[in-house]
This record gives C-alpha cells, sequence and structure tokens, in this order.
C-alpha cells in the first residue's frame, strides 16, 4: 500500500507531489509514460513561463527542471517509461513497463494528472486524400524542437490556440514562410500576447472566421483551400481560396486525457471534458483527484503548478485524515460563461471559467441564493484568457446555490 500514486510527471504532477511532500507525505510515487520528466514543456523551448510562479521568464524546459530538482532533492519515488493501465474505485493502479512487466499498486490517494492530447485531422472531416505533411501542432512542435527535423517550406496552421501561434513564429524562424494561420471563430483562442509576438511582429496573416475546406495532393500535400465561414460556421463557396503548401499545422483544440478517469468511475464535465471536482480538486470518487490540462486546459503553466499544489495538499490531508466532509455548494452560471473550475465547492475558494465568446465592458457578478453579493468590472474577457474570481467565507457562509452571471456593453 502506497500512500500516495502519482498518475503524470509533468508540470501538474511534480508541483503535486512536490506539495504532498511538503504536507508531510514521504510514501508518493510518480508514474509517468515517457522516457523523462516534465511533461508537454521538454518541447516548449519558447520563454515565456514563469512569470507567475517564479517572477522571472524561462523556457519551457527550465521551468520543469525547477521542479525536477525539487523532486530529485525530496527523494520522491518515480517510474519512467510507465504506462497505468488501469485504475479502480478502490485506488488498485495497474501499470506496466519493461522492466517490471504488469504489476499493482494500491495507494490511499490518488492524484490525477495525465494532460492532454490534440485533435486530430480525423476530427475534423476535411475533405481530400490524406498525403503526408499534415501534422498537430504539438507533433511538429516535437519534430522541430526536439529531434531537430525541418517539417516544410510553405505552412498553413488551422487554428489560433496558443501552440498553433506558437509554431507560426518557430517555423518562420527555422525559414520556411507561414501564409496564414486560420481560425474557424471570430476570435483567436490563444493569449492575446502571442497573437502580437508570434504573429504581428513575423507579419503572419490571422484569417479570423475562415477553415480549411479541401486538402490537396495525393503523396505530398500540395496546397490547401480555405474559405470564410458564415455565422453558423458554414464556408461561403464565392470565398474560396487556394493556399499553395507543402505543410498544414494543426491547432485545433485539446482534450483531456481521462480514459483512466472514466475506468475509476469519475464523473466528467460535459463542457471541459475533465473531471468535476470541488475547491480541493477532489473528485466524485473519494481520495482521487485531479489537476492540470487533465482537468481543464489551462492558457499558463503557472496556473497549472497553483492548481496542482491545491490537490497535493489535499491528498495529504486526505492521508491524514484532515479533509472534513461538508456539505457541497453547486456554483451555476450564465450562457456567456462556458465553464467553471471547482464546479462545487465546500469551503472558500478561488474560481476559474472561461467567457463563452469575446465580451467588452464586463460586469462579473455573484449571486448567493439569487441575491447579488460581489460584482466586479473589467474592460475585455475573451474565450483564450483564463479568468479568477475568489469566493470568500462571507459568500459561502449559509449558502445553498452560487451563481456567477455575467453582462457586457458591447
Amino acid at each position: 500500500m502506497r500512500e500516495l500514486v502519482v498518475i503524470g510527471g509533468g508540470p501538474a504532477g511534480m508541483s503535486a507531489a512536490i506539495a504532498a511532500y511538503e504536507s508531510g507525505i514521504r510514501d508518493i510515487l510518480i508514474i509517468e509514460r515517457e522516457e523523462s520528466l516534465g511533461g508537454i514543456l521538454r518541447q516548449c523551448i519558447h520563454n515565456g513561463f514563469g512569470l507567475h510562479k517564479f517572477g522571472e521568464e524561462l523556457t519551457g524546459p527550465e521551468y520543469a527542471y525547477r521542479y525536477e530538482q525539487k523532486v530529485h532533492e525530496y527523494g520522491i519515488e518515480y517510474k519512467l517509461s510507465t504506462t497505468v493501465i488501469d485504475i479502480t474505485e478502490d485506488k488498485v493502479i495497474t501499470a506496466t513497463n519493461a522492466s517490471d512487466g504488469i504489476f499493482m499498486v494500491e495507494a490511499k490517494a490518488v492524484v490525477l494528472a495525465m494532460g492532454c492530447r490534440e485533435r486530430s485531422k480525423g476530427a475534423l472531416n476535411i475533405a481530400g486524400a490524406r498525403p503526408s505533411g499534415i501534422y498537430s501542432a504539438g507533433t511538429a512542435q516535437k519534430y522541430v524542437n526536439i529531434k531537430g527535423y525541418m517539417l516544410g517550406k510553405s505552412v498553413v496552421i488551422l487554428g489560433s490556440g496558443d501552440i498553433g501561434l506558437i509554431m507560426a513564429r518557430r517555423m518562420t524562424v527555422e525559414g520556411a514562410h507561414v501564409k496564414a494561420v486560420c481560425e474557424l471563430m471570430p476570435y483567436s483562442g490563444g493569449l492575446a500576447r502571442n497573437i502580437h509576438q508570434c504573429l504581428d511582429d513575423f507579419d503572419i496573416p490571422l484569417k479570423l472566421s475562415h477553415t480549411v475546406v479541401q486538402l490537396h495532393g495525393k503523396e505530398r500535400l500540395t496546397g490547401v483551400t480555405i474559405a470564410k465561414v458564415d455565422d453558423e460556421r458554414k464556408p461561403i463557396e464565392e470565398t474560396k481560396e487556394f493556399i499553395e503548401c507543402d505543410t498544414l499545422l494543426l491547432s485545433v483544440g485539446l482534450i483531456p486525457e481521462n480514459e483512466l478517469s472514466e475506468k475509476a468511475s469519475v464523473k466528467l464535465d460535459g463542457i471541459t471534458g475533465g473531471a468535476q471536482v470541488d475547491q480541493n480538486r477532489e473528485t466524485s470518487v473519494d481520495g482521487i483527484f485531479a489537476c492540470g490540462n487533465v482537468l481543464h486546459v489551462h492558457d499558463l503553466v503557472d496556473y497549472v503548478s497553483d492548481e496542482a499544489e491545491i490537490a497535493g495538499r489535499s491528498a495529504a490531508s486526505y492521508i491524514k485524515g484532515e479533509l472534513a466532509k461538508k456539505a457541497e455548494i453547486k456554483i451555476t452560471r450564465d450562457e456567456k460563461i462556458r465553464y467553471t473550475v471547482p464546479q462545487y465547492i465546500t469551503d472558500e475558494a478561488d474560481v476559474y471559467f472561461r467567457t463563452a465568446d469575446v465580451y467588452k465592458n464586463v460586469t462579473l457578478t455573484v449571486y448567493k441564493d439569487g441575491k447579488a453579493v460581489y460584482s466586479k468590472k473589467k474592460l475585455k474577457t475573451a474565450p483564450g484568457e483564463m479568468e479568477k474570481i475568489h469566493l470568500d467565507k462571507s459568500v459561502i457562509e449559509g449558502a445553498e446555490k452560487i451563481h456567477i452571471g455575467l453582462e457586457c456593453r458591447q
């Protein structure tokens, strides 16, 4: 019986393990399927990480190394190149690797930190053959930054998520001609700073309300046809435009890796694709916690670390029998807010959320059992930027339901 098992050795998993250790738990095992700790940050060689957490700009590998050093310093055990294939509600984990074969570990508490994966071309239903030269943006990032391969000379990017924006700049720096970044929505899905630093600074056009409707080429991609879309996101025939290119990168969304969560009967949120959790990041299954991109997709890794620390400390409290159960207060929201994390609370907490669209002159209001108890104003919100609001004890005390509303004057 292990006290704590953390599934995933990326920034979330390491942060959670370190927080649990600093809360007094010593019997910790991190299980990571890759050959190194660090997760996706190993291939994110650009800077911009750590501004909130460390007050300085770090590259992805530098940020991950800060946590890896702590893991080594504390002597936290980890298994690399190890794949978890099952987890039960009773927190029995089945995993496999080359040296141990198939083995089982029973844990008092589990932290899920498996991260997320990219949507593939198969999910998009784009007409055309299956030529080479089509990559997800994350795969392209791995090939260029870790393996040292150049993928093509003439590039179109579909989707303006942060990875797509960063790869537009990266491919340009490596000598490719990025002809366009096409975005289905009327707004970018990435951070404003990445739009400026990755597109504007390199004169790369961002075509909003555009998508790829046709792939050309049989053996190798020779071009794509793009088109503007209407309000229902359907291509407008007369706006079709052919762009010659040999490479298409897809940055069309991230999906939390929750297959293991489902095996453990964890309830998932239909919007985030991640687990439903309380402010301790405890899931619907007693003693199983979730954090990082397996819970909901974050825009900053600093927030991943903050959230993982909550999960790690809470798991430690659970193991020590200090995590008291209280009545749950459900958080509801209006249609302008896509989701909240946590979805329900038992005590004061920071609540993270994303808006459903770009809104200007916003007033955010918190209602306690139908009565407005808090409000704040913002000039602008966007789906690509995570928002946060703190619900203190004065809001929580005696509440049966908390509702978050958003009003805007466009």
